[in-house]
């Protein structure tokens, strides 16, 4: 496709910059269970695995929604569902402040997570990527920094409203404030994508198209998506337990609150930068350094317990971990015809959503047992540490491929 054919306009990046808006609002409901994790806890014994299940099925629930809600969102349109899902989050709010546990886990695994984010989440990925052909590393960059715009900019807040008025207020009030801002934006500025999927005849045409890296297409999608699980234990840990485990330190769930802001904060500049590298180097080698610096970091978090450290390896999880998600988007979208975007990503975004969901519980469960979370992360490195043993056997496929219908020199 030549420059001036080129579907991106300024028109392009605002809906991009509306859809991390509207992710940035969505992606908050969840947050507050987090801070909370050890208020809520208190209501049911102590568990904190109650809590850290109410995360862990909204995660789920959204990566499950993702795949249906993405295929009513290609039917009656992205701006719709979105509309629909904002207003579910909201209703799920409402519902899980009638208390631990199953209100809270209906409220926050059917309504927040399946019907919820799973409504605009994957969607919006899709739908954003249609808007691009020439920097769509950058824009998936951008709106899948949607839930660490959540992270860094709610917690300090919501902590002080939990302090001063309960979880359950803080609930109330965020489901109201979650509506007001999404619904008019989803209706404004959500129109019809420019067209730029070929025609089934073009993109599959000829019979060396039914090969992806020279091994069958589902075969190297289904080894993306157990990387997928693998990748997001480890990196869900820190995000649903780091407030919890800075109090059982000793630092304040104040200081536990503003470092999980900077961890996302910084998660959230450093994916831009990760936007451009994967515009330049592929969605899989961007996978490939990330997951290797996210186990860095994870290890790191063992090895810390100071307040200070705590601060410096937080950033370094942050920097490390956040360009993993749209690399492994735009991975699809390179590896894999655009006819088969609408169901390959909310497929890939589950397995991902589904790692997400297991690390939280994970750790709770494991804390829950064994009174500290060290085995936890320990779990979660090995994790990690296998994702990133597939995706090397990937990266080196597709180098492999690369060379052999290279030219000789």
């Amino acid at each position: 496709m030549l420059p001036s054919d080129s579907v991106e306009t300024k028109t392009s990046w605002v809906v991009a910059s509306v859809a991390l808006a509207v992710l940035g609002m969505a992606f908050g409901a969840a947050w507050i269970t987090a801070v909370a994790l050890k208020d809520i806890a208190s209501e049911v014994g102590g568990l904190r695995s109650v809590p850290a299940l109410a995360g862990a099925l909204a995660w789920l629930g959204s990566g499950i929604g993702g795949i249906l809600m993405s295929r009513i969102a290609e039917r009656v349109g992205t701006r719709s569902t979105v509309i629909f899902s904002s207003l579910m989050i909201g209703l799920g709010l409402s519902i899980s402040t009638f208390g631990p546990p199953w209100p809270l886990w209906i409220g926050h695994g059917l309504f927040i997570g399946l019907i919820g984010l799973g409504g605009i989440n994957a969607p919006l990925y899709i739908y954003v990527s249609r808007w691009f052909d020439r920097r769509r590393g950058s824009a998936l960059a951008l709106i899948s920094s949607g839930t660490y715009i959540a992270g860094a900019f709610w917690p300090p807040i919501f902590e002080q409203v939990i302090a001063n008025y309960g979880w359950r207020q803080a609930m109330l009030w965020y489901a109201l404030a979650e509506i007001i801002v999404v619904v008019p934006l989803a209706a404004i500025y959500f129109r019809a994508a420019p067209e730029v999927i070929l025609p089934a005849a073009v993109s599959g045409a000829g019979p060396g198209k039914a090969r992806v890296l020279g091994w069958p297409p589902n075969a190297v999608f289904a080894l993306m998506c157990g990387a997928g699980v693998l990748c997001c234990i480890p990196m869900a840990m820190p995000q649903g337990h780091l407030v919890a485990f800075c109090s059982d330190l000793g630092i304040s769930r104040s200081m536990g609150a503003l470092m999980l802001s900077m961890l996302l904060g910084t998660a959230f500049l450093s994916r831009q930068i990760w936007g451009v590298i994967s515009d330049r180097i592929g969605g899989l080698a961007t996978i490939l350094i990330g997951s290797t610096w996210q186990a860095a970091s994870m290890t790191a978090f063992l090895l810390t317990q100071n307040e200070v450290g705590l601060f410096m390896v937080a950033a370094a999880f942050g920097l490390g971990f956040s360009g993993i998600i749209p690399a492994y988007v735009l991975a699809v979208r390179d590896l894999f015809p655009a006819s088969e975007a609408s169901w390959r990503i909310p497929t890939l975004l589950l397995f991902s959503g589904s790692g997400m969901a297991a690390g939280s519980w994970l750790a709770g469960l494991l804390y829950d047992h064994l009174g500290y979370y060290a085995p936890a992360f320990a779990v979660g490195i090995g994790a990690n540490l296998l994702n990133v043993l597939i995706i090397t056997v990937l990266v080196g496929r597709k180098r492999h491929r690369t060379l052999a219908h290279s030219p000789a020199l």
